[in-house]
């Protein structure tokens, strides 16, 4: 019994999962190339065994990969599902799973960190005394903030929680009718329009702010999204930083990465690699969890 291991980290921070998965008779084979994968390879490598599972990256799991292999199990380490095409993999009786309550603690901490850097510009202070200049920037506080979170699931109902810590007040918007005892539920425009920070926590691949949406937002507002790249017009988001209409913004994940745009010529953002997973402790949960979830699913198969 064979499986395929494409994340580009797997078992780097702990052995265990690749203890547990060795107990359990399986043998695997690691990413030989040390970076996500085109289909191309993801479909060589796949030819080349009969691998019954995947325990998956971000790499194109598409209808072609999956028709032309033995695979029984995608089993992804994180949450995001947009490289799985679902409806094939349902089609061939393919399981699929994720890792959601290992990445919701990550990405919440990413998200009220910068929130804190935004209002109190912290990046902005480091660089200007790495260049030799003793600025002082005036920021603000969290506490009294209107803050206004665009989809309402786990990661988003977290940072709602550990924000009214702060004494910040909290609206938010989702698709679907959600019950909090501690935020408000508004629409889209509402909540673009009276929000001092606005916080993106949406999954798939909608274009939520578009440039008319993001023209709704009021002067001086903090924009974060740790959540799609697609969901935020890039474009327009750099205008409204340099006419300074978006004050500040905090940014984690890009339409293209690695990015090298435009957003890394302004002062008044900070850019964060796509490291809303990346914990430490957060990261192994992930990779127990899908080796779990593998195992599962091939006994179940």
């Amino acid at each position: 019994m064979k499986v395929l291991i494409t994340t580009t980290t797997f078992a780097k921070y702990s052995e265990e999962p690749l203890k547990i998965l060795k107990e359990n008779g399986i043998e695997y084979r690691l990413n030989p190339f040390g970076r996500k994968l085109t289909e191309e390879e993801l479909m060589k490598l796949l030819d080349e065994d009969e691998y019954l599972g995947i325990i998956a990256g971000t790499e194109p799991i598409t209808a072609k990969v999956m028709s032309n292999s033995s695979l029984k199990v995608i089993s992804r380490v994180g949450v995001g599902l947009e490289n799985v095409d679902l409806e094939a993999a349902k089609e061939l009786g393919i399981k699929v799973f994720n890792t959601p309550e290992g990445v919701t603690e990550a990405v919440t901490e990413l998200t009220v960190g910068l929130i804190l850097n935004s209002l109190r510009r912290l990046n902005l202070c480091d660089r200007r005394i790495r260049e030799g200049k003793w600025e002082k920037k005036m920021g603000n506080l969290f506490r009294g903030k209107l803050l206004g979170i665009i989809g309402f699931g786990r990661i988003g109902q977290k940072v709602a929680e550990i924000s009214r810590c702060f004494d910040a007040k909290v609206i938010f918007h989702d698709i679907a009718n959600i019950e909090s005892s501690f935020a408000r539920q508004v629409s889209l425009d509402y909540l673009l329009e009276n929000s001092d920070i606005i916080s993106i926590h949406v999954s798939g691949k909608d274009e939520v702010l578009s440039r008319e949406k993001l023209s709704k937002t009021k002067n001086g507002v903090i924009l974060i999204n740790t959540s799609r790249g697609e969901a935020v017009d890039e474009n327009k988001l750099y205008e409204m930083l340099k006419v300074g209409k978006i004050a500040y913004a905090g940014i984690d994940v890009f339409k293209s990465e690695p990015y090298k745009g435009r957003l890394a010529e302004l002062d008044n953002v900070i850019l964060t690699p796509h490291i809303g997973s990346y914990a430490l402790e957060a990261r192994i949960l992930m990779e127990l969890s899908a080796v779990k979830n593998l195992i599962e699913g091939i006994e179940s198969a």
